[in-house]
C-alpha cells in the first residue's frame, strides 16, 4: 500500500466505560482510492475499530485511550462525527439502519442535508444513486421499513453516498442477506471504488467474499491485527483460510499462536 493514505490508524486502544478493553493494538491504513477489508470473527474488534475512526465510539461510552487516528493527515481524535461526515468520512453501521417510516427517497435525501444542495443538485444526486441502485428507483415511494433486507442495506449505503464521501466505512454489509444480494451489493461497491474513486474500509466476516473484492486486508483477533497483506495473496493461501476459520486438525487455534506467521508479510517466519 504505497500510495498516499487517506486514513492512518496507529496503535489504537479502545476502552468502554473506562474498564472494558475492546481493542488492544490496531494499526491500519487505507490509501486514497483503495478498497480495504477488515476481517475477523465476532468480538474481534472490527465494529469498535470502525466506530473509533468515525467518531461514534463516545455514543457507547467508549474512548480511544491510546494511539492516533489520522484522516487526510489530520488527527481526528477530538472531531465530532458530524464534522467528519461533512469532510467526507462516513460510516454505514451494522444492521441496515434506516428511518422505517420514511420513504426510500426521503431516507436518501437525509444524507444530503449536510451539504445543503440546491433542488437541482439534489435531483442530480438522487439520479446518481438510482443509477447505482436501480432497485431503489423502483421502490423510491415505498416506506423503507417495508422493503427487503437487501433493499434496506442499499438505502443505508445510498444515504451515505449522498454525502459525497471520500472514505466510506462499512460494517458487515453482508449480514443476514441472501448470497445473490450480497454479490450485487459488493459489485456495486467495487464499481464505485474503481469508477468514482471512493475509498472503502469494509468490516466483514465473509472472508472469501471480501478478499475477492478488496485490494488489501487486515485480520483482527481479540483486539489486535494478527495478519495483513494484499488481498489476492491472502486469498490464494489455503492455510490462511484454515487459520481464519480458527480450526486445524487438533482443534481451535489462533493466528498469534501460529509461529509460522509474521504480521505484515503473510510469509513463514
Amino acid at each position: 500500500m504505497s500510495q498516499h493514505p487517506i486514513l492512518r490508524v496507529e496503535q489504537i486502544e479502545v476502552l468502554y466505560e473506562q474498564a472494558i478493553l475492546a481493542v488492544l493494538d490496531v494499526s491500519l491504513q487505507v490509501d486514497e482510492g483503495a478498497f480495504v477489508t477488515l476481517l475477523g470473527a465476532n468480538g474481534a474488534g472490527k465494529s469498535t475499530t470502525l466506530k473509533a475512526i468515525a467518531g461514534l465510539i463516545g455514543v457507547e461510552r467508549g474512548e480511544v485511550s491510546r494511539g492516533r487516528i489520522y484522516y487526510r493527515d489530520r488527527d481526528i481524535a477530538s472531531i465530532p462525527a458530524s464534522t467528519l461526515v461533512a469532510e467526507g468520512l462516513v460510516q454505514v453501521l451494522e444492521g441496515r439502519h434506516c428511518f422505517p417510516h420514511l420513504t426510500v427517497e426521503e431516507n436518501l435525501r437525509t444524507g444530503a442535508f449536510v451539504r445543503r444542495p440546491s433542488r437541482g443538485q439534489l435531483k442530480q444526486e438522487l439520479e446518481r444513486i438510482y443509477k447505482w441502485f436501480p432497485r431503489l428507483k423502483v421502490r423510491r415511494h415505498s416506506q423503507a421499513g417495508y422493503t427487503s433486507g437487501g433493499e434496506q442495506q442499499m438505502v443505508a449505503i445510498g444515504r451515505a453516498l449522498m454525502t459525497n464521501p471520500r472514505l466510506v466505512l462499512l460494517d458487515e454489509p453482508s449480514m443476514g442477506l441472501a448470497p445473490q444480494i450480497v454479490e450485487e451489493i459488493f459489485e456495486i461497491l467495487h464499481s464505485l471504488n474503481r469508477k468514482e474513486g471512493v475509498s472503502f474500509l469494509v468490516a466483514e466476516q465473509n472472508a472469501n467474499l471480501a478478499l475477492r473484492y478488496a485490494d488489501y486486508a487486515y485480520i483482527l483477533e481479540t483486539g489486535r491485527v494478527a495478519l495483513e497483506g494484499p488481498a489476492a495473496e491472502l486469498a490464494a493461501r489455503d492455510d490462511v483460510q484454515s487459520f481464519y476459520l480458527g480450526l486445524n486438525g487438533t482443534g481451535r487455534v489462533s493466528f498469534r499462536d501460529a509461529k509460522s506467521y509474521r504480521r505484515g508479510t503473510g510469509l513463514a517466519a
